[in-house]
């Protein structure tokens, strides 16, 4: 599918396994996407329990999003060379027996180890959940099946630091931060078992896989990603700064080579598909926004407003439920208003930002802030639950498979850089931590803003032909799940 070669055939689904295929895939998501962001909170039980220093509390929370973003592109042509459901399981093992390993680590290094093959876990099974969906689903039911999937992975970075929260705050039996980790296994192993309901596949004949393509976007993503991870806390020494530099010529080296390989990971079609460049462009920018926010909020109640780690969970749990509320409201309004919702979503969030910006100081009024987290968190709900089934539905068939690895890879990316200006943003010089909090803020109006403007490109039409590739998604527009 990434490839110019034919894609994989897939074996058809009998009824009973179909209706499993969602949930199978979407635990999955959800425990993974959970991964990244429950682990924030936690971040100074860890350090106390295990007696860390700050730089290796860092590599706990960069690890696990390094290998994470660096396997997704590659991981998308491996699912097509060896089947979706052989490296969807694979991937989730890895994932089941790597988080075990965090919840028991006896030493910092152990744990950095455990969290770098977590994220592996997760980055061989993300791009496969998006190929499962797109080739196993009927062709009426894929977008509401996309929309679940945005929806999913919304949830789950906001349930990160709620649920973190909550399970520091009890203390089970006194193990501290160590059942953020073991919460996933359960159902990392869930999804294991249902693994055998997910449709086989087999290679088209003459796939291959470009080595070189891999290896260059694995160490392109990885020098981008770790500077942007450690570079601040370091005060950005020079090994930082070069291998910012470095990665993005290593990664532009990559996207040459895709142009005249044999059989690129990515297909030349999306490298020059107007409309998926603004798909991951857009993807990209949100993402420098929401998790940003998340990390940003959580810093700046425990350190400055003296909130326990439940405590910041239970102000924030507003922006999290009105997620839920509006995932929920996603599919049908984006049938009626198409990419005209995620613009207004994006402005909404955009005003969010803007208010809370005066408001939040070092105390801030639960009163007034609620109100508002409700309204960023309906936005944010809307956004996701829309934004993979709209850039979808718009772009050409053989782009799509590419898509599977480009767009979580986006999403990665724009997480790592969006923390990386908030917190230069909440620590440049000011006169108090309310201070900070409004220069932050206005970085995260400044993002949304953006993306609202970069759906506008995306709702002026699509690149793609019309044809039977759409037809079944475009129908599913016109029909209530």
């Amino acid at each position: 599918m990434n490839a110019a070669n034919p894609p994989a055939a897939t074996a058809a689904t009998g009824p009973a396994e179909s209706k499993l295929v969602l949930p199978v895939v979407l635990s999955a998501t959800f425990v993974q996407l959970l991964s990244v962001t429950i682990a924030q909170v936690a971040a100074p039980a860890i350090q106390r329990g295990l007696a860390a220093g700050p730089g290796e509390v860092q590599l706990v929370l960069a690890g696990y999003t390094l290998t994470y973003a660096c396997l997704l592109i590659t991981a998308a042509r491996l699912g097509d060379r060896y089947g979706h459901r052989r490296l969807f399981a694979i991937g989730t093992a890895l994932f089941a027996l790597a988080s075990a390993a965090c919840a028991f680590a006896p030493t910092p290094a152990v744990l950095v180890a455990a969290r770098l093959v977590q994220g592996a876990g997760s980055g061989l099974v993300a791009p496969q959940v998006l190929s499962i969906i797109q080739t196993s689903m009927p062709a009426h039911r894929r977008a509401h099946a996309l929309g679940l999937y945005g929806a999913t992975m919304g949830v789950a970075s906001l349930a990160g630091p709620l649920l973190g929260g909550l399970l520091i705050g009890a203390d089970l039996l006194g193990s501290g931060w160590r059942p953020i980790f073991l919460v996933t296994v359960p159902v990392a192993l869930a999804a294991l078992a249902g693994a055998r309901a997910l449709p086989s596949s087999r290679p088209a004949p003459g796939q291959g896989i470009d080595a070189a393509g891999a290896v260059l976007a694995t160490a392109g993503f990885g020098m981008l990603i770790l500077p942007l991870a450690l570079g601040p806390d370091a005060g950005w020494p020079p090994w930082a700064l070069g291998s910012l530099a470095g990665g993005a010529v290593v990664l532009v080296c990559f996207a040459a080579t895709q142009r005249r390989g044999a059989n690129p990971l990515v297909h030349p079609a999306a490298l020059r598909d107007r409309t998926a460049r603004s798909g991951i462009l857009l993807v990209l920018v949100f993402n420098a926004g929401v998790p940003s926010f998340t990390y940003l909020l959580f810093l700046h109640l425990q350190q400055a407003a003296g909130y326990s780690a439940l405590g910041a969970a239970v102000l924030s749990a507003p922006f999290a439920a009105a997620a839920v509320v509006g995932s929920r409201c996603a599919p049908l309004l984006g049938r009626r208003h198409g990419p005209r919702l995620l613009t207004v979503s994006a402005l909404a969030l955009a005003a969010v930002m803007a208010g809370l910006a005066p408001l939040a100081d070092s105390a801030p009024d639960p009163w007034t802030v609620t109100p508002l987290l409700a309204a960023g968190g309906a936005g944010f709900g809307l956004f996701t639950a829309s934004v993979f089934s709209l850039v979808l539905a718009r772009t050409t068939a053989e782009t799509a498979g590419s898509l599977s690895g480009l767009l979580p890879t986006a999403q990665q990316l724009g997480g790592s850089v969006g923390i990386t200006l908030v917190s230069l943003a909440y620590f440049a010089p000011a006169a108090g931590s309310g201070e900070a909090f409004w220069h932050a803020m206005l970085y995260q109006t400044g993002v949304f803003a953006l993306t609202a403007a970069i759906s506008l490109r995306l709702g002026r039409g699509s690149s793609a032909p019309p044809g039977p590739a759409h037809a079944g998604v475009d129908r599913s527009c016109s029909r209530r799940q």
